[in-house]
């Protein structure tokens, strides 16, 4: 029976990729693939450096099997820090006691084994957060024991007062810290702004509403909060590498439909907006986030947030800045098909997705059950939906020029075999902005035309300026080579044609 259901199984991930070759756009050339590496689960939680850098490179191994393009790393969970940092303890999610170091520096690590992999790096950070449940103990040098009326305990936790411009001077200049002295690609904040509310309680910041001047109500007042600690967080990020992104995953509701917002999503749920007070799409109008990635984690035909309705809500509404869709791995595996009971939510999430024009691309939470292939969640996106490789979205109000295109190309005879090999393009200006990150190679039989959107002619991205040719390529083949920059802004070709 078990064989039966395998080749059941692998029947039709054929006629998917049958299906995906019928209908090139299913493979877009330029989509975020994101996914989410937490510590706050405690996944590292008392692992030593020989234990966690085969457990990391095993996982980005995998996701890498699947073309996902970019690691979202979780670096500061509680005003601590998973790498050495002069102003934050060490977090207790390595060793198991804050402020106990591990002896090596896991952001560092992550960054050079992601770009080794061809994917980016987001340092993600939780501004607000300075003490969960389970933290019975801080390190003396924790900002909470320097300055602790800053701070304000909720349901057992311990948070930066949003009211504070202080402490949105102090978490900016972490950022700071983290952009200069690290070569990541970008910063990333998730949905923890106010805390999630406790029935029955509420968050103490009465005095400080009252000493405020301008609102009329609270609601709007914590929101400006937020807001101002938005807009200072994206000044940093552009004033330190104006390549960086910065990128924000809220919760998936926005705001319910109502009398009172008749904008809203169909939707009957904890609203980012009102609960949370993060107003998501101001900050997206604005232009103080350069993506966001609601968490959209719910089931098609959920009840209260129906995956389908938020879907099509956030691109009808939030498509002044890149939209990428927060995908729940476990989840999505769990539930059954509503159109056919006998497969998961997968497939018809993703098409749902990709049917929508504002919508490039998604993120894995978590990049762990993602990796272990948890309900062949992995094989679908490695055989079917993320087949071949994708660049990432452009974003053209950062910057959309173009760097040079290579010089020099030429097919070489070395000891070891024939070579593809190029010259980097001059930069007498030396731009950071436009100079050459990644190379991307294209191959073409003598029978096709050149086509670099077709993405299925990727052979290469690398930082090197050869290629080494197979040695069983046929003559005739057509070699491109295209130059990328840090913002993926692509080159255009140069040809090379194998005699």
């Amino acid at each position: 029976m078990k064989i039966y259901k395998s080749l059941f199984a692998l029947l039709i991930l054929c006629l998917m990729s049958l299906t995906m070759l019928a209908h090139p756009t299913l493979s877009p050339k330029r989509e975020f693939r994101g996914a989410w590496i937490q510590a706050v689960n405690g996944q590292f939680m008392g692992m030593k450096e020989g234990e966690m850098k085969p457990y990391l490179t095993t996982m980005l191994d995998e996701l890498q099997k699947a073309n996902v393009n970019a690691i979202i790393f979780q670096v500061r969970v509680e005003g601590d820090a998973l790498y050495p940092s002069k102003y934050e303890p060490w977090s207790r999610y390595l060793t198991g006691k804050q402020g106990v170091s591990p002896g090596w520096d896991p952001l560092a690590f992550m960054i050079a084994e992601s770009h080794k992999r061809n994917m980016e790096l987001h340092a993600w950070i939780n501004p607000y957060r300075a003490r969960t449940k389970g933290t019975l103990e801080v390190a003396p040098n924790h900002k909470s024991q320097l300055t602790p009326t800053n701070f304000i305990e909720y349901d057992n936790q311990l948070y930066f007062n949003p009211a504070l411009q202080e402490n949105r001077d102090y978490i900016c200049t972490i950022v700071k810290d983290i952009l200069s002295r690290y070569d990541v690609d970008g910063l990333h904040i998730d949905d923890y702004f106010y805390p999630y509310p406790t029935k029955g309680k509420e968050f103490p910041d009465d005095s400080y509403y009252v000493a405020s001047s301008g609102f009329s109500n609270k609601g709007d007042w914590r929101r400006d909060n937020v807001n101002r600690l938005i807009k200072q967080l994206h000044e940093t990020v552009r004033s330190v590498k104006p390549w960086l992104k910065f990128g924000v995953s809220p919760f998936g509701i926005y705001r319910n439909a109502t009398a009172d917002f008749p904008g809203g999503s169909a939707t009957n749920g904890l609203q980012s907006y009102n609960d949370l007070y993060a107003d998501v799409l101001l900050w997206i109008n604005k232009g103080w986030v350069d993506y966001c990635i609601p968490q959209v984690y719910w089931e098609i035909g959920h009840k209260a947030a129906d995956y389908e309705a938020l879907v099509e809500w956030w691109a009808a509404n939030a498509g002044h800045r890149p939209l990428f869709i927060g995908q729940d791995v476990n989840r999505t595996v769990r539930a059954a098909d509503t159109n056919n009971s006998k497969r998961h939510q997968q497939p018809r999430k993703y098409d749902l997705q990709r049917a929508q024009k504002n919508i490039q691309g998604s993120c894995l939470w978590d990049a762990a059950s993602a990796a272990n292939n948890v309900g062949r969640y992995r094989d679908v996106l490695t055989q079917y939906y993320h087949r071949y490789p994708a660049l990432m979205p452009k974003m053209s109000f950062i910057d959309k020029k173009a760097p040079k295109k290579v010089a020099g190309i030429r097919a070489i005879d070395t000891a070891d075999g024939q070579m593809l090999v190029w010259l980097k393009p001059k930069d007498k200006k030396n731009d950071p902005m436009n100079s050459p990150w990644r190379y991307v190679v294209y191959c073409f039989n003598k029978k096709e035309k050149v086509n670099l959107d077709d993405t299925s002619k990727i052979v290469s991205i690398t930082p090197d300026t050869f290629y080494r040719i197979p040695a069983n390529a046929s003559k005739g083949f057509t070699y491109v080579v295209t130059v990328l920059d840090r913002l993926q802004n692509e080159s255009k070709g140069k040809k090379c044609k194998i005699k």
